[in-house]
């Protein structure tokens, strides 16, 4: 939220801005450094005093709420670029994610495979995927979706060339697959 930079764009101090909205300033500094939550009657006399519409209240300053930037994991040859799609908790928990995996599918089954509690689901957007399940080696290739028991070992790795999946993950997922 932006009442902060707008609060001292007008050179206002937090007992200004307090005033002028008629909640205490304790109130709005806990509101301004994410301590306490709003509330919609608190948000409406805070952009009234402040001469704003809701929307430019809450609107980033800048692009960081628009664009989804990559992070790229290219330690111990993963290649592999990440782009999450949820912030935060997603819906029921979920994080959904869209992963460019660049490390190529080998003869032999690796010795990296994961296992955790859930399910992991995922489709493929291009190229063809190569999913490690246990013994098995599974080929899915574009436009084809793949869903499994994650407490079976798992890796995923890409054939011939870079595969794009959107996956779907929940907590035990996001945390084996995004935070290791």
């Amino acid at each position: 939220m932006r009442i902060r930079s707008l609060r001292k764009g007008r050179g206002w101090s937090l007992d200004n801005l307090a005033e002028r909205a008629g909640i205490s300033p304790s109130q709005l500094s806990r509101i301004e450094t994410g301590h306490r939550r709003i509330s919609l009657d608190q948000l409406s006399a805070i952009s009234t005093a402040l001469g704003k519409s809701l929307d430019e209240l809450v609107e980033s300053p800048d692009d960081s709420d628009v664009v989804i930037r990559p992070n790229r994991d290219d330690s111990r040859g993963r290649g592999l670029t990440t782009w999450l799609l949820t912030k935060g908790n997603g819906p029921h928990g979920l994080t959904v994610a869209k992963m460019r995996i660049t490390e190529q599918a080998g003869s032999v089954v690796p010795d990296d495979l994961g296992v955790h509690p859930g399910r992991d689901w995922f489709t493929v957007l291009s190229g063809t995927a190569v999913l490690y399940l246990g013994e098995r080696v599974i080929r899915v290739e574009s436009g084809q979706a793949a869903s499994f028991s994650t407490m079976t070992p798992h890796a995923l790795r890409s054939d011939r060339g870079p595969a794009e999946i959107l996956i779907i993950l929940d907590h035990s997922g996001e945390h084996s697959h995004l935070h290791t």
